[in-house]
């Protein structure tokens, strides 16, 4: 028996095949979660950090974590990208405390070491003592060298204005870790325009973090659950739809393209579905598409583990996720537009994010599932979830009435945790 698999009570364990019936355990077990935090975002993955459009000028940082390890991205007077840990190396303190900001160097407050900003050690106060009654009184010790102190540094890739980072020296190439199906869907959002910060919204969910990778990872409830979505017929049953993934299932991509609204014989029935819902602003549909989406109108790309890329028609924004504990993790939108966009289509993108965050007409439902799934689990972590709609296969499909992304990560989750 795997040590994964020791964890579960005998009737929460995994199916054969591992990928269809999810023990609760697996959302509410520290040890789990520990795990977690070192195989997927700590050693072998590429995370999400930033934009590169967050930090235009040299010294521009912006403070942010991977797992629950904080990190600093700032420009480098050179021009490039550097992450670093947020962790001082004389004492541990997380020497900066600002989200954003502008520096020329990096000092901790405590004892005022200080790093470049590509965190190399530069300056230790009283590192060769003081004088005093002709004697020299303490310091560091004669071997001490500021080279082996630095701040810890992160491996970086960049690609089309997103920055990931990664703990793992060894991880492999970004390009090979999304592989060459979600590369597309990625290089069609981040297509080579620069980008322009149009605004954040910060969320605590008290939910599993895994629970919101399942979530864009699951079009069977968008139609059901989300009245907006269905009654107007932005991401519902009966839109022309595909499903990918990259080769190893941890990676996906939900590709929708917009209907007409209104009735069908697929959404008549559902009770999302409200055919008297009118709009006071008929702005919030003020959908002009656009060359680069090459057809699809919404597609919502999920990189295992930390971030969502979202196109929803002309709202684009990425989605962090940041795990704080088993069972909460804050999500942090970054809406963005393009530099070349007019001043009409900064305002429709922003004026379509009403949809999204945690007051958003769509994503304000989806934080409430989260949780009160999530209060089910620690109740009753000796059973199970099921995921079986579509089969129990892990395959593409062109269709949204199936969870097979969702045995996709789970299958590949469990390689994982069992290696």
């Amino acid at each position: 028996m795997s040590e994964t698999s020791a964890m579960f009570p005998r009737d929460a364990r995994w199916e054969a095949d591992g990928t269809h019936r999810i023990p609760f355990v697996a959302y509410t077990s520290d040890e789990i979660y520990k795990r977690e935090l070192e195989r997927f975002f700590y050693n072998g993955h590429w995370c999400y950090v930033g934009l590169e459009a967050e930090v235009p000028n040299p010294g521009d940082f912006k403070r942010t974590v991977i797992g629950e390890r904080s990190v600093i991205m700032v420009r480098d007077p050179d021009g490039s990208i550097n992450v670093v840990e947020n962790v001082c190396a004389h004492r541990g303190m997380r020497f900066c405390r600002e989200r954003h900001g502008n520096r020329k160097d990096f000092v901790c407050p405590y004892h005022q070491w200080s790093y470049t900003l590509k965190g190399d050690l530069q300056g230790v106060p009283f590192r060769r003592g003081i004088k005093q009654d002709g004697q020299v009184l303490g310091g560091m010790p004669g071997d001490f060298k500021t080279s082996d102190h630095g701040l810890t540094k992160l491996k970086v890739a960049t690609r089309g204005g997103v920055v990931f980072a990664s703990f793992d020296p060894l991880v492999e190439p970004l390009e090979a870790f999304l592989g060459p199906t979600i590369l597309g869907y990625f290089d069609r959002l981040f297509n080579g325009r620069k980008l322009k910060i149009l605004g954040y919204n910060r969320q605590r969910i008290p939910g599993n973090w895994k629970l919101m990778q399942e979530n864009i990872k699951d079009p069977y409830h968008p139609g059901l659950l989300h009245t907006w979505f269905v009654t107007f017929g932005l991401w519902r049953a009966d839109n022309k739809s595909q499903l990918r993934m990259d080769d190893r299932h941890r990676h996906a991509a939900m590709i929708s393209t917009r209907g007409q609204g209104g009735k069908s014989e697929q959404v008549t029935q559902v009770s999302s579905f409200k055919e008297s819902m009118q709009l006071n602003d008929p702005g919030f549909l003020d959908i002009v598409p656009e060359a680069w989406w090459n057809g699809p109108t919404a597609v919502m790309t999920t990189i295992f583990p930390s971030v969502i890329l979202q196109q929803q028609v002309n709202s684009v924004s990425t989605r962090h996720i940041q795990p704080d504990g088993h069972g909460a993790f804050d999500f942090v939108w970054t809406h963005f537009g393009f530099e070349d966009d007019t001043d009409e289509m900064t305002e429709r993108r922003l004026r379509q994010a009403n949809l999204f965050g945690p007051a958003g007409f769509v994503s304000a439902d989806d934080g409430e599932v989260i949780e009160f799934s999530q209060q089910a689990f620690e109740s009753k972590p000796f059973h199970r979830a099921l995921a079986e709609l579509g089969g129990r296969g892990v395959d593409d499909t062109e269709h949204m009435v199936t969870e097979t992304l969702i045995r996709g990560m789970y299958r590949y989750w469990r390689d994982v945790m069992e290696a």
